[in-house]
């Protein structure tokens, strides 16, 4: 059930069942009409329009749809939660998560499996620092290669959890990283710090940057960002 739709044109959002959902609305120049999905997710709802389309008409619409916004909702899976027995993708891989109280606390790669011990309520956080790590490690090789190639200094590298952002680079020249980006295929990892790595010397997305990008890139840069635009929100799934 919708229960309630907030008309805040700087901040749309719908709430159903008692969770608020933003509204992404995305302009689009050979948009017809307006066209409504939600994210594999249901971590927001995107609407299509055309470009001369109002907001105000965007949240008319998506209300005027309610019933079929909350039959897509309810048959969302949801996904299991982290802990003994789980699994969580690593570099596109799953990994199953053993735990032991009597072996360490700290998380430990054996194979296909991630072993650890401790408190068990304390799993989840545990291999949430897991991954970070990782994330860090492999992200610094990652930009070394990229910066070496652009024939770049190395700027610093900080770790990110913003939930709509996989990459920036500040003007200042630090690059920032989502960490949920070790779980996806090494590819995709790869292409988005290739792609802050091009900003480095070309901040914008104008041919020059994407000449660059294609050159320092050794992958399949159209596969990377298909998979970013399919499967990329489920790498919010194992941990919220």
């Amino acid at each position: 059930m919708i229960d309630w739709l907030t008309k805040n044109y700087d901040d749309p959002s719908i709430e159903v069942a008692g969770h608020v959902l933003p509204i992404a609305i995305k302009r689009h120049a050979t948009a017809k009409r307006l066209v409504m999905r939600l994210a594999p997710d249901g971590s927001e709802v995107r609407v299509t329009m055309p470009r001369w389309g109002r907001t105000a008409e965007v949240m008319d619409f998506v209300h005027s749809r309610r019933d079929w916004l909350a039959n897509q909702v309810s048959g969302l899976s949801v996904p299991n939660p982290v802990g003994p027995g789980s699994a969580i993708p690593f570099c596109g891989h799953n990994l199953q998560i053993h735990w032991d109280p009597a072996a360490p606390r700290k998380a430990e790669l054996d194979g296909d499996h991630l072993r650890l011990g401790g408190p068990e309520a304390s799993v989840a956080k545990r291999v949430e620092r897991w991954l970070r790590e990782q994330a860090l490690t492999a992200m610094e090789q990652d930009l070394r290669h990229y910066c070496s190639a652009a024939n770049q200094t190395v700027p610093d590298l900080k770790l990110s959890s913003a939930k709509r952002r996989w990459g920036s680079c500040s003007s200042t020249g630090t690059v920032r990283m989502n960490w949920r980006l070790i779980m996806a295929p090494e590819n995709v990892r790869k292409s988005v710090v290739a792609h802050e790595v091009a900003h480095l010397v070309h901040f914008d997305h104008s041919p020059d940057f994407h000449a660059l990008l294609d050159a320092i890139f050794d992958g399949n840069l159209r596969a990377a960002n298909t998979w970013l635009k399919t499967d990329g929100r489920s790498l919010y799934q194992p941990f919220g």
